[in-house]
């Protein structure tokens, strides 16, 4: 077409440029859930099959990772029939990846609902490198709020339905999606994890936030939930009750913040003190407290697991020998030594072991009948022997083995155990004995 001046142009001539510079015009079939792309170019060739499925659609243009040309995980799946919905002009940009690892295109995407609003008319354009860049820094810049704010909507529990869906991970505008809260809320349970879905369909059940929150309040609760990776993250779940001015309107806003971090280092943080209070500080086996506690717990699962159990005690020969001619620093160092000896010889073993006390260990011994705790003890006992635990002085150790018994407490079983250690001693130390 040759240059005209503006008043030239008629609306033919606008149709046919329009015609053959838009890269994707396809038409929509909402009650069949078919398309067919009537143009296709530029990325879209390969991106957009030339007819398909609506639904398939959806997810290859709009419901995606920013990130990814990955399809979503299969719990979100199940919200495709819900978007798409459209009975408004609708206007969006959109960030695909075709190839991972390469840079993202953004595409400016219109809708519009033909006559009897069962069909649409969609439109994208991919922009140019300019308006890519100038894209690519206004999500640079949301990017922080878009790590934090997983998602967030409108819920109207007296209509019983959900609007202004915004979801960061595919795109910083709200998504276009027709959904009922109750079907929302039956179909996001699936991607909490399992120990966590009681409680969120408890804190989300409409008579709930109804009854506990007055206008104006804000309610949140913490678990684990499916990110659109496919991956739990710890995620903080908020409702808050719109203030309206009218006391039966119960309007609400709920967002997902993302805490994955914060909780993770928490966590992380929390275990190290549960372990240091479970531990003794100078061997770092576990304390007499944590020991006795699984013993305990041992003795009581024995009665209804019918599995092997023993247990052994040990005791360092002459060891007031050890601090009386070296020092006490020197006996701590023996105690260390001696530790990491043990644990090495039960380092394959299913077995937990303890500090009881001064110089005498405790080791729970899973699975294994008296005759096998007898030669794991009997492996230690001369391993110990072998060992250079002190430079100018051989250390050796006695123990005590017994095999817990049908209606066996842990008193019961201890005692055996420790009569089996004061007959190793009395029978001249570094030696194994059965109780």
């Amino acid at each position: 077409m040759s240059r005209k001046n503006t008043e030239q142009y008629t609306s033919e001539d606008a149709i046919s440029l329009f015609g053959k510079n838009v890269d994707v015009v396809i038409v929509i079939d909402k009650a069949t859930e078919k398309y067919r792309a009537v143009i296709r170019r530029g990325i879209f060739v390969d991106l957009i099959e030339e007819e398909g499925n609506y639904n398939d659609l959806l997810s290859t243009i709009m419901i995606h990772l920013n990130t990814t040309s990955e399809k979503l995980p299969e719990g979100y799946q199940a919200f495709l029939p819900n978007y798409g919905t459209f009975t408004h002009k609708y206007s969006r940009k959109l960030k695909l990846v075709i190839d991972e690892g390469e840079k993202a295109h953004i595409v400016q995407m219109m809708i519009y609902p033909l006559a009897d609003e069962e069909a649409y008319l969609l439109i994208m354009d991919e922009l140019d490198s300019n308006e890519n860049e100038q894209e690519s820094q206004t999500y640079r810049k949301v990017e922080t709020i878009e790590k934090t704010f997983l998602f967030s909507m409108y819920i109207d529990l007296v209509e019983d339905k959900t609007g202004s869906l915004n979801i960061s991970e595919i795109s910083e505008e709200a998504v276009q999606a027709e959904l009922k809260y109750t079907d929302w809320r039956n179909m996001i349970v699936n991607v909490i994890d399992k120990e966590d879905q009681a409680l969120f369909m408890e804190r989300s059940d409409p008579e709930y936030l109804k009854k506990m929150l007055t206008p104006g309040r804000t309610s949140s609760f913490d678990c684990l939930m499916q990110n659109l990776e496919g991956v739990y993250i710890w995620v903080k779940l908020i409702f808050s009750r719109i203030e309206t001015g009218d006391p039966d309107d119960y309007r609400y806003v709920f967002m997902v913040q993302n805490i994955h971090e914060e909780a993770t280092a928490m966590f992380t943080s929390l275990k190290k003190l549960s372990d240091m209070a479970l531990t003794d500080s100078l061997t770092g086996v576990y304390n007499r407290g944590k020991i006795e506690t699984a013993f305990k717990n041992a003795v009581k699962e024995y009665a209804e697991k019918n599995e092997p159990l023993s247990s052994l005690i040990m005791d360092i020969d002459y060891f007031k020998a050890v601090n009386d001619d070296f020092g006490h620093a020197a006996g701590d160092k023996a105690l260390k030594k001696f530790a990491r000896i043990v644990t090495g010889c039960l380092d394959k073993e299913q077995v937990d072991i303890g500090r009881w006390g001064g110089e005498e260990f405790v080791v729970i011994c899973y699975n294994k009948t008296l005759d096998e705790a007898v030669l794991l003890a009997e492996k230690i006992r001369s391993k110990v022997e072998g060992s250079a635990i002190l430079d100018s002085k051989k250390i050796t150790c006695s123990l005590g083995v017994t095999e817990i018994k049908e209606n066996d407490t842990f008193e019961d079983a201890f005692e055996r155990m420790d009569k089996a250690l004061y007959a190793a001693k009395s029978g001249g130390r570094n030696r194994v004995e059965k109780g």
